[in-house]
């Protein structure tokens, strides 16, 4: 039994002759609990980790053909959608949420799940008039094959843990996980335990700029920390961290998404968001990191924070561990309080079962990133 460090190259190496030895993060617990930390190290290479969760932290990045005569773009629309021009004639940016105004409940996720089912939206542009660019408007129709360039930039794409959402007023509280109701009604919760990517992988360590993501069947790269990032937040002994910390940012092309792993939805009160479903590789580099990645969900916790309280700070209930929240009833202050997932354990095990097959036939590049993440707070914030 070799329980010595192994290096990325070795893992590569294996890789290409077809011996990559790759788990899911679940299964590789499970061989944990059977035989021991130290046999489970030494049969395993890879585990793999998932999420499938709600976003509104999200913007669609969208490169125009030209138009004769030439148009400086100022405003533009995607099925009445307000987007934006990202300077000059050819780009434009589109938020994913937002669209609470909207009477037909529509925002840029909607356009996003439109475009992917190989439909048309229709596009309007206005333009400022110059000497090289005197076309003032343009209306036509668009589809994701008339697109040269599109990108779904995920700006909060994974976090270390989630939260758990209740509210302590009366009636229904609209929150961004979905209706919380009080007092004390029901409890929504947004991470998705030890299987999760940043409860298998404390501080993201293996992703930074440069890394490899699978998010909804297509390749996508980590560019750099996410919104919010908090690479100093609390942790556990292990490591684990005990709120949202480290986050990152990560790009994909629209081209390779698919359709059925992206789900749109408007939460009331709220917008749109989408689920998106998102599998990176663990390398059991060492025993340290098999160690961290074979936690289980009753030492591992989430926040329980009162989203009746619109407050950048909101009262908080102290901390739950997931196997309460998995088995659907948590305990605060003496309360008793049904919860339910605001993610997708079914997408997550999908996409991670795809991600397992791509990595064991080499379709999937293992490596680390180019630099880690910084180690700078990306949450700072605006006083006043």
């Amino acid at each position: 039994m070799s329980l010595a460090p192994r290096s990325e190259a070795e893992l590569q190496q294996r890789q290409r002759s077809g011996t990559l030895r790759v788990l899911a993060a679940a299964d590789f617990r499970a061989l944990v609990a059977a035989g021991g930390l130290e046999a489970a190290y030494a049969a395993t290479d890879v585990v793999v980790a998932a999420n499938a969760e709600f976003t509104d932290q999200a913007t669609l990045q969208l490169s125009l053909g030209p138009v004769d005569p030439p148009l400086r773009i100022r405003g533009a629309r995607l099925d009445g959608v307000l987007a934006q021009g990202a300077g000059g004639t050819a780009g434009l940016c589109l938020s994913i949420g937002g669209g609470l105004g909207e009477p037909l409940r529509r925002g840029g996720a909607q356009v996003l799940e439109t475009l992917l089912a190989s439909q048309e939206v229709e596009l309007t542009l206005t333009g400022e008039a110059t000497a090289s660019h005197p076309r003032r408007e343009y209306r036509g129709r668009l589809s994701l094959e008339r697109l040269g360039g599109a990108r779904l930039l995920l700006h909060r794409a994974i976090a270390e843990n989630g939260v758990v959402a209740v509210s302590s007023a009366e009636g229904v509280v609209r929150s961004p996980y979905g209706p919380l109701l009080g007092p004390y009604g029901n409890a929504l919760y947004s991470g998705a335990g030890s299987s999760s990517i940043g409860l298998t992988m404390p501080s993201l360590a293996w992703l930074g700029p440069g890394s490899p993501v699978l998010v909804a069947g297509a390749l996508g790269w980590v560019i750099g920390a996410g919104h919010g990032h908090q690479p100093r937040t609390r942790r556990l002994p292990s490591g684990h961290a005990r709120t949202p910390g480290a986050v990152v940012a990560v790009s994909v092309d629209l081209h390779g998404l698919r359709p059925d792993w992206i789900r749109a939805c408007f939460f009331e009160g709220h917008g749109s968001a989408l689920m998106v479903p998102i599998a990176v590789p663990v390398p059991l580099l060492d025993l340290a990191v098999a160690r961290q990645a074979s936690i289980g969900d009753d030492q591992l916790e989430a926040p329980v924070l009162d989203f009746s309280i619109p407050r950048r700070i909101r009262p908080g209930f102290g901390f739950v561990p997931y196997s309460q929240l998995l088995a659907g009833v948590i305990q605060v202050d003496g309360r008793r309080i049904p919860c339910a997932p605001a993610h997708s354990p079914r997408l997550a095990r999908e996409i991670g079962a795809c991600l397992i097959e791509q990595l064991q036939k080499g379709r999937f590049p293992l490596r680390g990133p180019l630099e880690p993440l910084s180690a700078r707070q990306g949450l700072i914030p605006l006083e006043g």
